[in-house]
């Protein structure tokens, strides 16, 4: 849940800031790009501090290097959230994290099945990730199209 915290309130601080008179946050889309570039720091950020190896232990069985894809899918959402809050690379950005978030469900779902943790509590169950992850491609895309 903390990712969709984060997104919630970082898009609504910006938007408050917007209203408040940063023109740079006036309005929904630009307080969007700030609300996923939080989430997406805040999920990166998973890739390589204390639960890195609840990560490694999600990628599903048989795929090779399970400790290069952490680090790798953590620098693209490294790298993806420094894009959102570039207006000329907002949308590229936005649209390879959407593409992202895609590619890496299925670990998702195959960590629920498997019952696997993260950071000691059971991963979200597979209804509410797939929730969860609709939330956060549509908000992607809203950046994309927005």
């Amino acid at each position: 849940m903390a990712p969709l915290i984060a997104l919630v309130a970082g898009t609504a601080a910006a938007r408050l800031a917007g209203l408040l008179g940063v023109d740079a946050l006036d309005g929904w889309h630009p307080a969007l790009r700030i609300g996923l570039a939080l989430m997406f720091l805040l999920t990166a950020s998973a890739h390589f501090l204390s639960r890195r190896a609840d990560l490694i232990a999600m990628v599903p069985p048989g795929l090779p290097r399970a400790d290069l894809m952490v680090t790798l899918t953590g620098v693209l959402e490294l790298l993806g959230a420094l894009g959102l809050l570039l207006p000329a690379t907002a949308r590229a950005a936005a649209a390879g994290l959407a593409l992202l978030m895609l590619a890496m469900f299925p670990a998702n779902v195959s960590a629920a099945r498997r019952g696997l943790t993260l950071a000691g509590r059971p991963v979200t169950p597979v209804g509410v990730r797939t929730a969860l992850q609709v939330v956060f491609v549509a908000a992607a895309l809203a950046v994309v199209f927005g």
